[in-house]
C-alpha cells in the first residue's frame, strides 16, 4: 500500500470516529437530552426548550400630581412621592424610577426631582446607592388610622398606648379662637404633651389641651403621662361627661409642629380638635392634637343600628 493510501485510510477512520462522537453526544431538533459513552445525561438545547420565565415583583407606580404654581415643585412632588411610598402595594417593587423618569412623570426638571428626592431621604423614607439606584427602606411605614367612634371609651382607647411628655402647663388668657368655648372665663389652664411610639420612639402627634380653670385645679399633672386627658378627667376628676364633639381638618405643619413631630415644615398634618362637655352642657375641655401626616389616616365608622 502507497503512503497516500495510508494517509486517506486514516482520514477516513477519523471521519467515522467525529461522526460517532457527535451522534452520541449531540442533540436533536427535539431538544431532549442524549446520553454519552459514560453515560451522563447532557441537556439539549433544540428548538422545543423553553426558558422557565422569573416572576418579578411590580415596578412602583407613582401617583400623578396637578402642579400648583403659588406652591415650590418640589415640595409639591416630594408630598405626592411620599405618599405614593407609604401607599404602595406590599408586592411592589422597592426600585424608584429614575431621577430621569420620575422628573418627566411629574412634569418637573430633573433638578427639581433631585431636590424632592433629596428631601425623602433626609426623611429615611428612601435611600440612594450609586450605581444601583434608589430604593425605599424597609421601615418606611403605612399609615395607621385615626378611628373617631361613638363612644368616650373608643377616645380614650384611640388616645391610649403611647409614651406621652407633658411639655408645660399654666394659665394662659383665652385664646381668640376658643372664646366661643369659654365665654364665661377670662383664663384656661393649658397643658401641652408630646405623644411618641414606644417601640421607635418616633413622635407621632403632640397635643394641646385647653381647660376650665375650676376643673384644672383638680388635675395632677403626673396623671396625664399615665393616662389621656380625657380618662383623667371622667376617672380621676370625676367629671360626668356628656358628650364630645370631633373635627378633624388636614392643615400644614406650623414651626411648632414641625419641630416637636420632626417633619418638614408645611408638610401635611391632621389637625384633630375635641370638644368635651360636662352633664350640665359646659366645654370643660378643648382638645387640639396635631396627627403626622404620614403616620395616621381618618377613619369614621358608622352603625346601621
Amino acid at each position: 500500500m502507497t503512503e497516500s493510501q495510508e494517509r486517506a485510510g486514516a482520514d477516513a477512520r477519523r471521519a467515522d470516529g467525529d461522526s460517532t462522537t457527535d451522534s452520541t453526544t449531540g442533540t436533536g431538533t427535539d431538544g431532549d437530552a442524549t446520553t454519552g459513552a459514560d453515560g451522563d445525561a447532557v441537556a439539549g438545547t433544540g428548538t422545543d426548550a423553553q426558558a422557565v420565565p422569573v416572576p418579578h415583583p411590580p415596578a412602583f407606580a407613582p401617583d400623578s400630581l396637578v402642579l400648583n404654581r403659588k406652591l415650590p415643585l418640589w415640595y409639591q412632588v416630594s408630598q405626592s412621592l411620599r405618599a405614593s411610598i407609604l401607599g404602595r402595594p406590599q408586592d411592589a417593587s422597592a426600585r424608584l424610577p429614575t431621577e430621569e423618569q420620575l422628573a418627566a412623570h411629574y412634569g418637573v426638571s430633573v433638578l427639581t426631582m433631585r431636590q424632592a428626592l433629596k428631601e425623602l431621604e433626609a426623611e429615611g423614607l428612601i435611600s440612594r446607592h450609586r450605581r444601583r439606584g434608589t430604593f425605599i427602606e424597609p421601615r418606611a411605614r403605612r399609615v395607621s388610622p385615626v378611628r373617631l367612634l361613638g363612644s368616650v371609651d373608643a377616645i380614650v382607647a384611640q388616645q391610649s398606648g403611647e409614651a406621652t411628655t407633658v411639655l408645660g402647663h399654666g394659665p394662659t388668657t383665652v385664646p381668640g379662637d376658643l372664646a366661643e368655648f369659654f365665654p364665661d372665663c377670662a383664663e384656661v389652664t393649658c397643658y401641652r404633651r408630646l405623644r411618641r411610639d414606644e417601640e421607635s420612639d418616633e413622635p407621632t402627634n403632640w397635643a394641646e389641651n385647653a381647660v376650665r380653670p375650676d376643673i384644672a385645679a383638680r388635675i395632677d399633672v403626673a396623671d396625664l403621662e399615665r393616662w389621656p386627658m380625657t380618662k383623667v378627667l371622667r376617672d380621676v376628676v370625676g367629671v360626668r361627661i356628656s358628650r364630645i364633639t370631633d373635627t378633624v381638618e388636614a392643615r400644614l405643619a406650623d414651626p411648632v409642629t414641625a419641630e416637636l413631630l420632626q417633619v418638614p415644615l408645611l408638610s401635611p398634618i391632621l389637625h384633630y380638635t375635641g370638644v368635651t362637655y360636662d352633664a350640665e352642657g359646659r366645654v370643660v375641655d378643648v382638645a387640639r392634637i396635631r396627627y403626622r401626616g404620614d403616620r395616621f389616616s381618618f377613619s369614621v365608622t358608622v352603625e346601621a343600628h
